[in-house]
């Protein structure tokens, strides 16, 4: 193979480190011929030109980034060692693989010899996947957000040597060479440079207000009270006065899914009968589910809409977004009884099984916005856009009329000449309009999806960000559970089996959970989010699968929880446990956005372990960790939405639903019964089937209300309890039916 031209140094940078030069050669030849390094600089042999610290990495995010001229470290020692040793400050960059942005700031400015000869000689420049290092992200977000109000990706952050910021933004243009937009990246570079060296006194003076404000905002003073139901009753006001009443949603630009808490409101309505609630959660699915910020070909959903409608998205697709829908459609299912929350959920199942399902059986972190155009050029969004010659040559003239009419598509388009598909708000008036039956419709529909989707798969796709987060997959195992749980479809439960399997034991090693696997290797110990989220998922697998070694393991974790990462002085837990790196702050996550924060599912996972084990540790500790939160769901309920679950379960009287099948009971001998429950909107229980006999004893040395319960008469018998006392035992479905159904108002 011919040698990489990797001596050739970046642009300011006087020699490469022949050491490094060994490596990436080493690398290169690991990587094979199927690697292509990115980027616009070229030796004559055709390699890149240009070769970083980052092409040593695994993450998909740092290998876009290896062949920028910009000598890029990553997060780091050796990063800051030398910035102390050149007496330089240090510039962060945050980002991650499917940002469209981040691609726009690499092509304009890291890409650019004359910014990154700049960059190479004044600063000591750091690349951060924000995937793979929530810590240093969340550190570095809430500095920016301190310094200019607001935060996003990419983050762009400059730090002493001491690792403390002084000061940052997001996005900057390469130049102030363009009327309006700014500050260029360039001349700012120059700015801070010179700062640095002349006034010396005013960053140390910036970076230790910085420090304070890090310290005051990621890890605040708790409280001393339990939050009550004024905490719902507020969080149900917020959602009310800022709801969106025509599209859905909270009334705001961008409209992420995440703003308007959907499953809190379904709760909310089951407690109190507040129909407005319901509305809420109801309007919106409906108006994603139709809009462009759905994929209608493929299943699954885009990250975030520009508007106000819906329609015109960012199309990276993240498994956690559609993880976390899934969870919100079957529970509106249950809620509601309309069959199309169901089938949303299972087209954006299917999605992650077809493009985001690993070999053996974990699922893979997201999909790109952008994907080449016929020239090769990256664009936003081309995939996913259609124009009616695109779909009369998929469908045929006939099919690609009725398509093209359903889903909006016409000359000239909705996005840069292109349509989003977007589905109409009364389908029965299109199908009047096409004289057809609105059966035929949804015939012809869902075949021209497939062919579409066939079709699609034969332009160039987006890239696919491949490596494999435990947080992130705990959040799939438990959407994929409780769909085979709510659907009573087993090949789900198999998909979430699967993916617990690769986990703990791909994943787990010496007692530690680890954060990443890519190329079959385990990086970064894992954080807060990932223990919380894969507990939740193997909660929500033991239940499903009637398997009590996934309630074991989900034990064993939280074990491993408790000792790294609980404050057991105030309350609550940290986001890196005591064998992470320790950073300016030890942060206490308080924030749910796109993702919960691991201490609202952690809290919820103590009050769900507390059920079925009956030990009072798990409650002590989640309303220790209640009370440290209390402050902030009194101030701002809705900044802690998935903590609202575990405040509405707090205030209900769980059910504890154990069902015993005969011996010699047959597999299907509880259907009956759990036909009952899956259709039912029951947030606030734990659920065990469990076969009599030795399984039985085994189990109940974990769950001991099911020590002494039978299958009456030889059937399946259900028992329904409630703070540890059962209502009587009943095989009759009905019966079940209506033990199942009283709820319990909020105070």
């Amino acid at each position: 193979m011919e040698r990489p031209t990797s001596d050739t140094p970046p642009p300011g940078v006087l020699r490469v480190d022949p050491e490094l030069i060994r490596r990436f050669a080493q690398t290169r030849m690991e990587r094979g011929p199927e690697y292509r390094p990115r980027t616009r600089h070229r030796a004559p042999n055709g390699w890149a030109k240009y070769t970083n610290r980052l092409f040593l990495e695994t993450s998909p995010y740092l290998l876009q980034h290896a062949h920028n001229p910009v000598d890029w470290y990553p997060w780091g020692d050796d990063a800051f060692d030398r910035a102390r040793s050149l007496r330089r400050p240090v510039f962060v960059s945050i980002g991650y693989s499917t940002c469209h942005w981040c691609h726009v700031m690499e092509e304009e400015s890291f890409e650019d010899e004359e910014i990154a000869r700049f960059l190479n000689e004044r600063f000591v420049a750091v690349k951060v996947d924000r995937e793979e290092r929530p810590d240093v992200d969340a550190l570095c977000m809430k500095a920016v957000q301190g310094f200019t109000g607001a935060g996003g990706w990419p983050l762009s952050v400059w730090l002493t040597p001491d690792r403390e910021p002084f000061y940052g933004g997001t996005y900057f243009p390469p130049r102030s060479d363009v009327p309006g937009r700014g500050i260029g990246f360039l001349e700012l570079l120059a700015e801070l440079s010179k700062s640095y060296d002349a006034r010396p006194e005013q960053v140390e003076e910036v970076s230790g207000n910085v420090k304070a404000f890090l310290r005051q905002a990621l890890s605040p003073e708790g409280g001393a009270d339990l939050p009550a139901a004024d905490v719902l009753a507020a969080a149900a006001r917020f959602c009310d006065d800022r709801f969106d009443r025509v599209n859905g949603g909270l009334a705001a630009v961008p409209k992420f899914p995440s703003h308007l808490p959907i499953r809190f409101l379904l709760r909310y309505h089951r407690r109190t009968g507040d129909r407005g609630c319901l509305a809420m959660a109801r309007k919106t699915l409906e108006a994603m589910s139709a809009g462009g910020i759905h994929d209608h070909v493929a299943g699954g959903f885009h990250r975030y809409s520009t508007d106000e409608s819906w329609l015109v998205p960012h199309f990276e697709k993240m498994l956690y977004d559609n993880a976390l829908l899934v969870v919100a459609y079957l529970e509106a299912y249950q809620a509601t009884g309309e069959d199309r929350f169901a089938a949303t959920a299972r087209e954006t199942l299917r999605f992650i099984e077809r493009d985001l399902t690993a070999p053996k059986g974990a699922f893979y972190s997201a999909t790109d916005a952008d994907s080449p155009d016929a020239e090769g050029r990256r664009e936003e969004g081309i995939f996913f856009t259609w124009t009616p010659e695109e779909l009369e040559s998929a469908l045929g003239p006939e099919r690609g009329r009725i398509v093209g009419r359903y889903f909006g598509v016409a000359e000239g388009g909705n996005f840069e000449g292109r349509t989003i598909l977007h589905a109409p708000a009364y389908p029965s008036a299109i199908a009047r309009s096409l004289d057809l039956a609105e059966e035929e419709l949804d015939a012809v529909l869902a075949d021209a999806k497939e062919q579409l989707y066939r079709a699609r798969s034969l332009r160039p796709h987006p890239v696919r960000d491949e490596k494999i987060l435990a947080a992130w997959n705990g959040l799939t195992i438990s959407a994929y559970a409780r769909a085979g749980f709510v659907l009573d479809d087993p090949g789900y439960v198999d998909r979430a089996r699967r993916a617990a399997r690769f986990l703990l034991e791909n994943m787990f090693r010496d007692g530690r959970l680890y954060r990443t696997f890519k190329d079959g290797r385990r990086g970064h110990p894992g954080f807060l989010e990932d223990y919380a989220f894969l507990i939740a998922g193997l909660l929500d697998l033991s239940e499903a699968s009637a398997d009590p070694s996934w309630l074991e393991h989900a034990v064993a974790l939280d074990a491993i929880l408790s000792d790294r990462f609980e404050d057991t002085t105030h309350g609550g837990f940290f986001l890196t446990g005591s064998e992470h790196e320790e950073l300016l702050v030890r942060e206490k996550p308080s924030y749910d956005g796109a993702e919960p924060s691991g201490n609202s599912v952690a809290v919820l996972n103590l009050l769900r372990l507390h059920e079925f084990t009956t030990a009072d540790g798990y409650r002590m500790r989640a309303e220790k960790a209640l009370r440290y939160a209390t402050p902030t769901l009194q101030a701002n309920p809705t900044s802690l939405s998935e903590m609202l679950l575990a405040v509405d379960f707090l205030l209900d009287t769980p059910k504890q639903i154990l069902i015993v099948v005969p011996r010699d009971g047959g597999a299907d001998a509880a259907a009956p019964l759990l036909s009952a429950l899956r259709s039912r909107f029951l947030p606030n229980r734990i659920v065990s089937v469990v076969r009599e006999g030795e399984e039985q004893e085994r189990i109940a040395r974990m769950i001991p209300l099911l020590r002494g319960k039978e299958a009456t008469a030889g059937r399946a018998t259900a028992y329904v309890c409630e703070n540890r006392t059962c209502m009587l035992p009943t095989a009759d479905p009905a019966e079940f039916s209506r033990q199942l159904g009283s709820v319990t108002p909020l105070p």
